[in-house]
């Protein structure tokens, strides 16, 4: 996954796209019963992703919106008899945040770069910083965790386990982007970004907790075995992604 994001270009494309793809396959089993519109879903996904290669943030977006009249047109023509509010809107919803989320690594690995490697570096931090927050959330929460995060949605994550993750994300943040200080981000951009990570991965497994404990089940899939399916693997980095290409956005790297 990590060459495939360092090639970046139609490269990293195929992954996002084949990850894109079971995610939203797994989400519209999980939301079966609501009946949610598969193909304007699978449709406008390849759309989004295709327009944040060719085209960058206005295209991605085009993707994004075109979901709803694509959405709107099969309502149309088909047999469900679910409101049209529902079904269209949990398609979206699928598109918008599995989709748009991974979209955002394309937009975030195409920064111009010059003679640096920006575009890899800041992908390859938002990707280290998840997986070190999540680890060290984990093992600090397993350690020491006394204080659930949200006992109704996710009773096994704590804010002993929460801080020392944001703590991590932010510690990566900082020694990956110190040595281009001068022509990325400042230090204190980098701690901000590292902190922002954290947390927005924090709240994309509570998102996907609480999907998951509306339609009552344990995994989105059995693809990863015990792990789960791939949304149980990607849900942070779906946020994390997302909050990231916007902090940058704000801080003018973009």
């Amino acid at each position: 996954m990590l060459a495939l994001v360092w090639g970046g270009g139609w490269w990293l494309f195929t992954l996002l796209l084949v990850a894109a793809l079971i995610g939203l396959h797994e989400y519209c089993l999980l939301i079966r019963s609501l009946h949610p519109l598969v193909l304007a879903g699978y449709a406008g996904m390849a759309l989004t992703l295709l327009g944040a290669e060719i085209g960058g943030l206005p295209w991605a977006v085009a993707g994004l919106f075109a979901t709803i009249p694509i959405a709107f047109a099969q309502y149309g023509i088909s047999t469900t008899r679910q409101p049209a509010t529902i079904a269209v809107g949990t398609t979206l919803l699928g598109v918008v945040w599995i989709g748009g989320g991974l979209a955002t690594f394309e937009l975030i690995r195409a920064i111009p770069a010059g003679d640096h490697h920006l575009g890899q570096l800041a992908a390859f931090t938002v990707l280290l910083a998840v997986f070190a927050a999540d680890t060290v959330a984990y093992g600090m929460g397993r350690l020491l965790g006394r204080h659930k995060l949200s006992p109704v949605l996710s009773p096994g994550k704590t804010w002993e386990g929460f801080f020392a993750g944001v703590v991590a994300a932010i510690a990566v943040s900082f020694f990956a982007l110190y040595n281009d200080r001068g022509v990325f981000l400042s230090i204190s951009q980098a701690l901000l970004l590292g902190a922002i990570i954290a947390m927005a991965e924090a709240l994309g497994d509570l998102f996907e907790s609480s999907l998951k404990r509306d339609m009552h089940v344990k995994d989105t899939g059995r693809l990863l075995g015990g792990h789960g399916g791939i949304l149980d693997r990607i849900d942070s980095l779906l946020f994390a992604g997302s909050a990231a290409f916007f902090a940058l956005l704000a801080f003018g790297v973009v």
